[in-house]
């Protein structure tokens, strides 16, 4: 029974007796699903739902920034991954199916999307806010362009990490990878979809504003809608009441 699942865990997709791929193929493999497969879901992860620490005493403690440290050395990290793995598969593997064609496509344009959150980032505008000297900031003041850098990192990112899930998916019936390694990325996404849904009944999804600067609307960005689908604004006790709040608070 054993030999025999796992004869079949070890088998291709296409249920071929053997399996054959290039070397540049499958470290591209590998390094795209590192990347798309679980640094990015990870890194995004990091900055919807952890802006503020289980223990942390929001609005007594504010701005933590392990979140941002997190995000960023994740996303960074994904995106030097994404960008080795492209360089192996740049110029090879061309015309061989539809299929492969479609990831390749695929592919191309999730490698656009990383590099264009990067260059979002770095063009964000400026912080402001009290702990400021300028005190006057795009993030502060939300300003227009402030609004439309986080309307296009927000959607783009996670759209992007939507759309990796069928890119790697074709890649692996393109490569004919073993089926063990289909079921390790089904049940990895399965618990990330649980996870982020677990999050976001809790609430964990705080609007960035209010984490950094707090929920008084002296603060101008407290006084407009939050940018993104499911963020939360709080109040300090509504923020203690919220369903699966760590009980110390």
């Amino acid at each position: 029974m054993i030999k025999s699942l796992w004869a079949w865990l070890m088998m291709p997709l296409s249920g071929s007796a053997t399996h054959s791929i290039a070397d540049w193929a499958a470290w591209h493999a590998r390094l795209m699903v590192l990347a798309w497969g679980i640094l990015f879901p990870v890194g995004a992860f990091a900055a919807r739902f952890y802006k503020v620490s289980a223990h942390q005493d929001w609005p007594r403690q504010l701005d933590n920034k392990a979140w941002w440290l997190a995000h960023r050395a994740i996303q960074s990290l994904a995106v030097a991954t994404m960008t080795a793995g492209l360089l192996l598969a740049f110029g090879s593997g061309r015309g061989e199916s539809a299929a492969a064609a479609v990831h390749g496509w695929l592919g191309w344009l999730l490698c656009a999307a990383g590099w264009l959150q990067v260059a979002a980032g770095l063009l964000r505008g400026s912080k402001g806010g009290p702990t400021d000297v300028r005190m006057r900031g795009d993030h502060y003041d939300m300003s227009r362009w402030r609004l439309g850098f986080e309307r296009l990192h927000k959607a783009g990112g996670w759209l992007a990490i939507v759309v990796a899930v069928p890119t790697i998916a074709i890649g692996l019936a393109v490569a004919d990878a073993p089926r063990w390694m289909a079921l390790v990325l089904a049940c990895w996404w399965a618990a990330l979809v649980v996870w982020f849904c677990r999050m976001q009944g809790q609430g964990r999804c705080m609007d960035t504003y209010q984490a950094i600067w707090g929920p008084d609307e002296r603060h101008p960005g407290n006084r407009i809608a939050p940018v993104g689908w499911g963020v939360r604004r709080y109040s300090t006790q509504s923020w203690l009441e919220r369903p699966g709040r760590c009980k110390k608070h």
